[in-house]
């Protein structure tokens, strides 16, 4: 898909075309390598770690369980990447920390491909797969606040739902390549050499993919909004920035991001990861199948997310997010009854029609956060919105979904508890204020105000 759109504006001043086009193409690059390892763990989850990190049970779905709950760990340590990524983005920059945070991510995938098995070293296994799971998420909580805002701060006003969301088709982009290389290393190994040491391939490719993200990152520089910003700190020594300080003056921006990451994530953990356990372990398709079904549905949803960025720039951030938070409500009573069909036409299709939903709430994400903080605390603020929210969401998603699945052996617990989240979303957007093309710089100058007149009253 070309990346285009039309005449500067705004904050484009300072760069042109090109170099946007650059930033778009650096936060991308880490974004793919971050979300491709992070997708590469949640397959994984479903088809390795639970039969080789892990004693035999007599249910498949309580390893599933488990090895789920590995995955969750990653979750848990999202907001705490965030928050000392956030932290440390808005006092030195939003490029340093990005370089960072994809050495991190690469070096621990790399590392879970050498873990050796239940077999050979007993729990010392999943304690280890824990312990590298932690820093993975440790490192992709603090990669999308930083890769967000640099594409988001270089925008111009009237387009930043456009281009900012192209950081957020690379999530997809991520999974479309980490489907590629397990569906690959399905089809040409025997099931038995993809369990015994095919899987681990797919996590030690990753030191290629990193040292090509890191690469095209030492190319770009942060935006000029965020250099202003840094300098007026340092010469005023006034303002301050960090959690604490965003949660003290826009606790508002900081809640509302939460509920609105509430329902979209809870959906895109369903679409992507609990799909594949209910069409393994409860339809019975094979492995291969469901990979392939899974790949086109990513490509979909890769060419999809741009286009919604774009329609929230022309028709707003609420009416197309409330649009996916109400068509989410719908999806699992309509979603689960075509995958037991097992009909591979009807289950891509509502794979593919899940994650148009979910872009729908996803992919204007970017610019709604990032016009509700200001520059000097932005960062943080995004990652405490985005990240926290994880933990009670996405992470427990699939382990709620599993579990409702084995106790009550039916989708229906499963579609009532998708759509109840979708509400507390519904409710977020209803409280958003609508930001469409609005002034980063004027949210900047607002907070100065705000600043003096609190200064002038003491």
């Amino acid at each position: 898909m070309a990346v285009s759109s039309p005449a500067p504006a705004g904050n484009e001043q300072t760069f042109g075309r090109k170099h946007l086009r650059k930033v778009v193409a650096a936060a991308m690059a880490g974004t793919v390598v971050e979300w491709y390892e992070f997708f590469l763990y949640a397959t994984a989850a479903t088809l390795v770690f639970n039969h080789i990190f892990f004693p035999e049970s007599g249910d498949p779905l309580d390893n599933i369980i488990k090895a789920f709950l590995t995955y969750a760990v990653g979750f848990v340590a999202r907001p705490l990447g965030g928050i000392v990524f956030g932290h440390f983005g808005d006092k030195y920059g939003r490029k340093k920390l990005l370089q960072l945070a994809i050495i991190l991510v690469g070096v621990t995938t790399f590392l879970m491909g050498c873990l050796p098995t239940f077999d050979a070293v007993g729990y010392a296994a999943p304690i280890m797969l824990i312990v590298l799971r932690f820093f993975q998420g440790f490192a992709v909580g603090g990669e999308w606040g930083g890769a967000v805002l640099l594409v988001a701060e270089h925008s111009p006003d009237k387009e930043r739902g456009f281009w900012a969301s192209w950081p957020q088709a690379a999530v997809p982009g991520g999974n479309l390549l980490a489907t590629i290389v397990l569906l690959v290393l399905s089809y040409t190994l025997s099931n038995e050499d993809f369990l015994a040491w095919g899987w681990r391939i797919g996590f030690w490719l990753s030191v290629v993919i990193v040292a090509v993200g890191y690469y095209i990152r030492t190319k770009v520089t942060d935006a000029p909004i965020f250099e202003e910003a840094q300098a007026e700190l340092e010469a005023e020594k006034k303002a301050s920035y960090g959690v604490v300080e965003v949660l003290k003056r826009y606790p508002r921006g900081v809640f509302t991001a939460m509920g609105l990451r509430f329902g979209e994530n809870v959906m895109y953990y369903l679409v992507v990861t609990f799909s594949i356990t209910y069409l393994s372990a409860h339809v019975g398709m094979d492995t291969s199948g469901i990979l392939l079904l899974m790949l086109v549905a990513h490509a979909i949803h890769f060419c999809v997310v741009p286009f919604v960025g774009r329609f929230s720039d022309k028709l707003g951030r609420k009416p197309v997010y409330a649009a996916g938070a109400i068509l989410g409500i719908v999806w699992g009573f309509i979603a689960f009854p075509l995958f037991d069909t097992q009909n591979d036409l009807l289950i891509v299709g509502v794979l593919i029609v899940g994650l148009i939903i979910h872009a729908l709430m996803y992919a204007g994400q970017p610019a709604i956060m990032a016009e509700m903080f200001p520059t000097r605390m932005r960062y943080s603020g995004v990652s405490l919105g985005y990240q926290v929210t994880s933990i009670v969401a996405g992470s427990l998603a699939p382990i709620i979904a599993t579990a409702l699945l084995s106790d009550f052996g039916s989708w229906v617990p499963i579609s009532i508890y998708l759509a109840l989240c979708c509400i507390i979303t519904l409710v977020a957007v209803a409280a958003l204020r609508e930001t469409k093309g609005s002034s980063l710089r004027a949210v900047d100058e607002a907070d100065r105000v705000r600043l003096a007149e609190e200064a002038a009253a003491k």
